[in-house]
């Protein structure tokens, strides 16, 4: 089977809405990119986190309609044309689109990920590249945390870096439940995860119960009331959340709660820029530092009753 890609340039203001007419008059799928991509005219359109464009569309967007290959591509986008009120139905180039084994196709996108010095992230279509490594199992999905992002990357191999065989762990924002599984496969006792999102914690369920880890995720308001008191109302050994500095900063009062004395709160989803004030947000209650930085994202940490914020993470050298 092969379809055919319709492509079409219009304005800003435009792009969305026709997007939605072209799906309702029979599009497979629509998609929206900068007409101005390999340019010098091309320019990002998604800033920094929190801080993303209402519209998903460039001043000169290109939209691409996937039709079935006899679609009657004209009517199609006449119909969406009419229906978003442009003033001529506009013109418009075709592509072919051929078959192909989409699954294989997406699978090879996604190699193992080698992180800190022992971990492996690896889909379930691979081998594992070094059997006696710690093999996290993992396939992309909804939820966030494959090890490719550097906040994941600089958590996970904190967590590395500092082992706790026989303690307790709370992953906040746990997303797939990465963090909360290499914990647990580094000799952490009971560990638990949280985050808002239903779908993540089912994902983070059906990935632990993959890799043979005893964890507990719960959605906020099931934490409140687990019949386990230590997560219910308790502290735990290291806390680590992975989210974005604004909901971090107001959540400092809770998370700082929840580590106990002499413990570890490991923070990131913080750009380097943000480190001070997210610092700062916690420094009534613990003192934070920097802990390494990767491509402009940094992990803090810092110890539940310490006067300063622990040192930073030895560089290393060739």
């Amino acid at each position: 089977m092969s379809w055919t890609e319709v492509v079409i340039e219009v304005a800003r203001e435009h792009a969305e809405a026709l997007s939605d007419a072209l799906m309702e008059a029979g599009a497979l799928s629509v998609s929206v990119e900068d007409a101005d991509e390999g340019t010098e005219a091309e320019k990002p359109l998604f800033g920094e986190p929190g801080m993303e464009p209402k519209e998903a569309a460039w001043d000169h967007s290109r939209v691409v309609a996937l039709l079935e290959v006899d679609a009657d591509q004209f009517a199609i986008v006449q119909e969406a044309a009419n229906a978003v009120k442009l003033p001529v139905v506009p013109s418009f180039t075709t592509r072919a689109v051929a078959d192909a084994d989409w699954v294989r196709l997406t699978q090879s996108q996604f190699e193992p990920i080698h992180i800190g010095t022992n971990i492996w992230v690896v889909p379930s279509w691979h081998e594992a590249p070094d059997p006696n490594g710690l093999i996290l199992e993992l396939d992309p999905g909804l939820a966030f945390g494959t090890g490719s992002h550097p906040t994941t990357r600089l958590c996970m191999e904190w967590l590395e870096a500092h082992p706790a065989p026989g303690k307790s762990v709370l992953d906040y924002g746990c997303g797939s439940g990465i963090l909360a599984m290499v914990a647990k496969k580094l000799g952490a006792n009971d560990v638990a995860g949280v985050d808002i999102d239903p779908q993540a914690i089912e994902s983070a369920r059906a990935n632990a119960e993959r890799n043979n880890c005893a964890i507990d995720f719960y959605v906020p308001d099931d934490l409140a009331v687990a019949p386990n008191e230590r997560h219910a109302r308790g502290q735990f050994d290291i806390v680590v959340a992975n989210i974005l500095s604004s909901p971090l900063k107001l959540m400092a009062p809770m998370l700082a709660g929840r580590v106990a004395p002499g413990g570890s709160l490991i923070l990131s989803g913080v750009l380097a820029r943000q480190a001070e004030e997210v610092a700062d947000a916690y420094a009534p209650f613990i003192k934070l530092g920097v802990w390494a930085e990767q491509d402009g994202w940094v992990a803090l940490h810092g110890t539940l009753g310490q006067d300063s914020a622990p040192a930073p993470r030895m560089a290393v050298t060739g």
